[in-house]
């Protein structure tokens, strides 16, 4: 069964639109959308299982250039 979670992704300013590209071409995002609010934009992860979901968060989207914070939400069912 896999592993959804949601991503809560502050941006720094004017980059929200070239993180939400970045984040787009990223293997394991399922969707990805601009959002007003706290957060910038919120992409639903779908993966094998958590350990994937934690690599493609910290590897790949931490690095990415103005990415300011990111708040993992796994989703538990449903």
């Amino acid at each position: 069964m896999a592993t959804k979670a949601y991503l809560l992704v502050e941006t720094s300013v004017g980059k929200t639109r070239e993180v939400a590209t970045t984040l787009t071409g990223l293997p394991g995002i399922a969707s990805v959308d601009v959002v007003t609010g706290p957060y910038d934009i919120i992409a639903m992860i779908s993966a094998d299982d958590i350990s994937v979901v934690g690599d493609l968060v910290t590897g790949h989207i931490h690095t990415v250039n103005g990415v300011v914070r990111t708040v993992t939400c796994v989703a538990v069912g449903g």
